[in-house]
């Protein structure tokens, strides 16, 4: 078996002392002083010698292990993360190798294999201490739902997305996952319908202040739940709780599947070539989260699905920009710079004048419902951002009563009587 130099080196000086010590020239007290062990570890190196002589002077422990990595597989592991997989997170790159490459190296030799390289920075330690928040028992009894805008396009940089993200609090599991140019209430919606439709209605969802969740008068201060917004009003309707997040702590499950993905979804939209939102989100849907799920997913506490099956709701009218107002004389109602005409009504002779709901859904359309939910029949007459002033015929200059205060008035200005003869130049006999 081979030993490196130094542990040949370390057995000379182990025999040199033992010897001078066997032929009495030093004590054995000074001996393990010289080698700077105890007593009793010197005696275990003198028994060792006497039974197997200089061999046993060498330290086992220090011999080549026999499940060391061949050289070959740590050099195909370096040059796989310097050349296809550059600035990939350790646990990202470790299953990348396992699942594409038959790499059977455990996930801490990768790891540390590529911070001794250089190739892997050390995280930095972490901040403040928080205690932990146990994770909800049953899937579905807790949603969380945040947006995280990033450079997700390595081979477009200068393109910027937000990605609206759904997971599961007692499992980990990601629902929803799809790119979208801002955090808006559309985008919010529609993620909670795909959600929705997919797996049923949550007991209680989490999110962040922002302004499409909740109503906050005060910054810095709790926010108004008697005032709702859009998206608080749809899920009362719903009979789901929604609670707010007063600081990233708080919703640190949704902040670490967020910067998972920016680790993770940037490199595989890089390897995969893909530089659009459509391509990102097609990507997402039918690839990348069932990967990242059977990686992430854990089991539950209570095996029970807290999810509540939709059954008769209608989700399109519930999830929309819902606004009450009342339509003008001419019957009609503007609805995002469209003038919609409303049709004449069975048994009504004008609808001028009555409180109306219009819900503005998530493909576009508009329903116009007055009580009792009756849906109003309308035209779009006008359509764009701005809307034509109404025409009136243009204004008359009011004339002037001539009343001859203030000036004398010419003769023939002066009032006369109809009923008074006319002077004429014809004499009469008489």
């Amino acid at each position: 078996m081979e030993y490196a130099p130094a542990a040949w080196e370390r057995a000379m000086r182990r025999q040199d002392v033992i010897l001078r010590a066997i032929s009495g020239e030093i004590s054995w007290f000074a001996a393990a002083d010289i080698l700077q062990m105890t007593p009793r570890n010197l005696r275990r190196w003198r028994e060792r010698y006497e039974r197997w002589g200089y061999n046993g002077l060498v330290d086992q422990r220090r011999c080549p292990s026999k499940r060391r990595v061949p050289m070959a597989d740590l050099e195909c592991v370096l040059r796989l993360y310097r050349e296809r997989d550059a600035g990939v997170n350790g646990r990202h790159f470790h299953e990348i190798v396992r699942r594409e490459h038959g790499i059977t190296l455990s996930y801490s030799y990768v790891k540390q294999a590529l911070q001794q390289a250089g190739l892997l920075r050390k995280r930095k330690p972490r901040g403040r201490h928080f205690r932990r928040r146990e994770p909800r028992a049953c899937f579905g009894e807790l949603l969380h739902l945040d947006g995280s805008r990033h450079p997700w396009f390595a081979l477009a940089p200068e393109a910027r997305a937000t990605l609206i993200t759904v997971v599961d609090d007692a499992t980990s599991t990601l629902l929803y996952a799809q790119l979208w140019p801002q955090e808006t209430m559309q985008a919010v919606m529609s993620a909670l319908a795909a959600v929705f439709r997919a797996e049923g209605l949550p007991m209680a969802l989490y999110t962040d202040r922002a302004g499409w969740a909740f109503v906050t008068p005060r910054a810095r201060q709790a926010v108004d739940k008697t005032h709702l917004t859009q998206v608080g009003r749809a899920l009362r309707q719903l009979g789901i709780e929604h609670i707010p997040a007063y600081s990233p702590q708080a919703r640190g499950r949704s902040e670490r599947v967020n910067r998972t993905l920016q680790g993770r979804l940037v490199n595989e939209l890089r390897v995969a070539g893909i530089r659009s939102v459509d391509a990102a989100n097609t990507y997402l849907r039918d690839h990348y989260l069932s990967q990242h799920n059977a990686s992430f997913r854990r089991a539950a506490f209570d095996p029970a699905n807290a999810f509540v099956p939709l059954g008769a709701v209608d989700l399109d009218m519930i999830l929309c920009l819902e606004d009450e107002r009342v339509i003008a004389p001419d019957n009609t109602v503007v609805v995002a710079g469209r003038i919609l005409q409303i049709e004449r009504q069975p048994g009504r002779r004008t609808c001028a004048g009555l409180r109306v709901l219009v819900r503005q859904h998530l493909d576009g359309h508009v329903t116009v419902i007055r009580p009792p939910a009756v849906p109003l029949r309308y035209t779009v007459v006008a359509h764009g951002g701005a809307i034509p002033a109404p025409t009136s015929p243009p204004p008359t200059r009011r004339r002037r009563r001539n009343t001859g205060l203030g000036r004398w008035p010419k003769p023939e200005d002066q009032w006369q009587p109809k009923f008074l003869p006319k002077r004429t130049d014809h004499v009469s006999n008489s």
